[in-house]
């Protein structure tokens, strides 16, 4: 029996351009969408992200199928990590006939943590985003980026006052650019020891005494925080560049103290 002709409707996307210029980036963005995310330890932790979605457009081509993007979506159920990104972007490229593209993915990352003193636990949030390309020339490329919060402690405060030494909170965050898979963990750790002391989503009043004398005992520098990060990642294999920054919140200026250092490892 044929189909009511009717349903057979054109597909004008896939029409010919005679303009013959590409396009090098098409698709969707900030499309909001549940995922499940890979843990160091194996597990699938749930959440909500943000992806922009994107491919080059070969110039002969009238326009890209904006509905393949949220079909993928929804055919792509494992738990994200470097394998799984990548696999997502071959299967993108695939579905739009696509010699090349991006995938952007942001979305908050808990992680439990004791107190460090009386050992109550707590979720406490991280914003990721993960920013992967394909290409024939150099094939797949993921750059995993962490922002981290914690306690920096002026060091010239301290060393000038009698009676004690500003603090601020700080964002501290650090773009990977991966050659092999690493664990949202392991950037998070690597900032929050760069830090005068972590923060923590539950304290206990004897924890506090505990950060408030560590934070005194180890100030830190805006300068300090990049600087102390740059020198672990310099001996990261598994990275083939990396950008920091550190943004302290001042408490005593109505402006952020702010530093970057971007590097390729070895560099």
């Amino acid at each position: 029996m044929l189909a009511d002709e009717s349903l057979i409707l054109p597909d004008i996307q896939a029409s010919p351009d005679a303009r013959a210029i590409a396009i090098d980036c098409v698709g969707i963005k900030s499309i909001r969408y549940p995922i499940t995310v890979r843990t160091l330890d194996g597990r699938a932790q749930p959440s909500v992200a943000e992806f922009d979605m994107y491919v080059r457009l070969a110039p002969d081509v009238k326009g890209t199928h904006m509905s393949r993007f949220v079909e993928l979506l929804e055919a792509h159920g494992a738990a994200l990590d470097y394998s799984t990104v990548e696999h997502l972007l071959h299967d993108m490229l695939d579905r739009l006939g696509a010699d090349e593209g991006e995938v952007e993915i942001r979305f908050p990352y808990f992680i439990r943590k004791p107190a460090p003193v009386s050992g109550v636990e707590s979720a406490l949030d991280h914003l990721v985003k993960i920013h992967a390309r394909l290409d024939p020339v150099d094939g797949f490329r993921l750059r995993l980026q962490v922002t981290v919060a914690a306690t920096s402690l002026c060091p010239c405060s301290k060393n000038i006052s009698k009676y004690g030494a500003h603090n601020q909170r700080s964002h501290i965050t650090i773009g990977a650019d991966l050659l092999e898979p690493m664990a949202i963990e392991e950037l998070v750790t690597i900032a929050e020891r760069a830090a005068s002391c972590e923060v923590y989503g539950l304290l206990k009043r004897a924890d506090e005494k505990f950060v408030t004398e560590k934070a005194y005992d180890n100030p830190k520098f805006v300068e300090d925080l990049v600087r102390d990060i740059a020198s672990s990642l310099n001996a990261e294999s598994r990275l083939s560049g990396y950008t920091i920054e550190a943004e302290n919140f001042e408490s005593i200026h109505n402006h952020s103290a702010y530093a970057r250092i971007t590097r390729s490892v070895g560099g």
